[in-house]
């Protein structure tokens, strides 16, 4: 199964499952450019449980639009734990989602370093509670070009969210 294909099919039981939780999830995405929530929104049916998406790619959209800290961009870096934890929280808070993820990554070809090598992506996900937001954010270091890499970031992300509301339902 390719990645296109094992995208499709996470996406298709992602979006089941959600409407029959009736549920509803948001994206904030960098390197992923809005893959994952295009892979959701390719689904008939998926108004009834996708929120909205944004795209985040350069810094001052992650602090415009997500309310990322202009200084945990400075001290940490886009791709960083603090930055995602940031993302996530802001596309929850502006969604009333239920579910969120929110991803940022070097995709490569280039702007890989020793400490965030090509490969190097950050996720975090965010589930509603009553109290507050449960989040998680995890770093996974990932093969490939540029187009493998987004795509193991979009899969990685669709398997979080199913995982999360599975363990929520």
């Amino acid at each position: 199964m390719s990645d296109t294909e094992s995208i499709a099919t996470l996406a298709e039981a992602l979006v089941r499952e959600l409407i029959a939780a009736d549920q509803v999830v948001s994206t904030a995405e960098s390197c992923t450019g809005g893959w994952i929530a295009k892979s959701l929104t390719d689904i008939a049916g998926s108004s009834q449980c996708f929120g909205y998406g944004i795209v985040s790619y350069s810094n001052s959209a992650k602090v415009s639009l997500l309310g990322v800290d202009p200084r945990t961009l400075q001290e940490h870096g886009a791709v960083s734990e603090a930055v995602v934890l940031e993302m996530v929280s802001g596309v929850l808070q502006l969604s009333g989602a239920s579910f969120a993820v929110a991803v940022s990554g070097v995709a490569g070809p280039d702007g890989g370093t020793a400490d965030k090598p090509v490969g190097t992506v950050w996720f975090a996900w965010a589930t509603t509670t009553d109290m507050s937001p449960d989040i998680e954010a995890e770093k996974h270091f990932l093969q490939g070009n540029r187009e493998t890499i987004r795509a193991q970031a979009v899969i990685l992300a669709l398997q979080g969210l199913r995982e999360r509301l599975r363990e929520s339902g």
